[in-house]
């Protein structure tokens, strides 16, 4: 594997712990990440109908960044490892290992659950619509926000300055890729961000990016992080290239 020099950085425009998350990894890879988060994650203030439920759902470790919602002696279901620590940290014991994916989680409930259950689903504002889907019919099913992705109104100059320094940048989402080509607008770097190497997660992610005509965008072979680490390994070394595709 042709691991990049330590002077290639590449910008990360996730929110703060899932941008910890990546730039941990790619620094293992050789990269330096930067990172220049185009929203930030806030609490949201909440009521809900009674104080135990036949079951608490969640699916991101954000569900709890405000506490305890419902009582701790509500069974909780999760989905993903980080949102088990999360839930514990505030008081929760899972009552269920934490699913891999939200259609795993869905097949635990139908488990466990009996029809008619009353349900409280700890979510974000913008979520997939999987578990809500799926779970409506079956369940009383009480959906609360507890948490709110909010776009940034500006990057902070030690922000902008790091990110004209980059080489590359890594989009995971099709709003945070328009973020930050807002962002990049607003704070002078349109030209710069242009000359990136964008490095999408799937064709969706990338349209924000096809839309300004950057010139050097690619997609991952999957819509998953190590296809996306393979692709922007690529892009860095010669492009176009093998595991990634030119739009």
């Amino acid at each position: 594997m042709t691991m990049p020099g330590p002077a290639v950085k590449v910008a990360l425009f996730r929110a703060q712990d899932d941008a910890a998350l990546s730039g941990a990894r790619l620094r293992k890879l050789g990269f330096r990440a930067v990172w220049a988060p185009v929203i930030e994650i806030a609490p949201v203030r909440v009521e809900i109908s009674r104080k135990l439920y036949d079951a608490v759902i969640a699916s991101s470790p954000r569900a709890f960044a405000g506490g305890a919602i419902a009582e701790a002696a509500s069974p909780l279901y999760v989905v993903g490892a980080r949102t088990a620590r999360a839930a514990e940290a505030v008081g929760w014991r899972p009552a269920a290992p934490p699913a891999p994916s939200a259609s795993q989680l869905v097949e635990i409930l139908r488990r466990d659950l009996p029809k008619g259950a009353n349900v409280l689903y700890l979510a974000g504002r913008d979520r997939k619509p999987t578990l809500e889907a799926a779970l409506s019919e079956r369940c009383a099913l009480e959906v609360v926000e507890v948490y709110a992705a909010e776009a940034r109104l500006s990057w902070r100059t030690p922000e902008i300055r790091a990110l004209a320094s980059c080489d590359a940048a890594l989009h995971y989402s099709p709003r945070s890729a328009a973020l930050a080509v807002r962002l990049a607008g607003s704070s002078g770097l349109t030209q710069r961000f242009l000359e990136l190497r964008h490095v999408c997660l799937s064709r969706d992610v990338a349209e924000p990016l096809r839309v300004i005509h950057a010139p050097c965008v690619v997609v991952a072979e999957r819509p998953d992080e190590p296809a996306l680490f393979a692709a922007l390994r690529s892009a860095v070394a010669v492009f176009p290239s093998d595991g990634a595709s030119r739009i």
